[in-house]
């Protein structure tokens, strides 16, 4: 399951083995697609086994 907007992406990783790997390679594509830093990519758990990732709004482009 994931729902995208222009700043975010929430997903349900069912995988626990591969939670961190997910995660990180979500973290280089929002900051890749954004030309923003990894560091200004934020991860917040918002439900079992859901994270969302964001842009934080200083980050170039927004």
């Amino acid at each position: 399951m994931t729902f995208e907007t222009a700043e975010s992406v929430t997903l349900k990783i069912w995988d626990r083995a591969s939670t961190h790997h997910t995660l990180d390679a979500m973290i280089d594509e929002l900051s890749s697609r954004h030309n923003a830093a990894r560091g200004s990519i934020s991860v917040t758990c918002s439900g079992p086994n859901t994270f969302t990732l964001s842009v934080n709004g200083s980050a170039p482009g927004l």
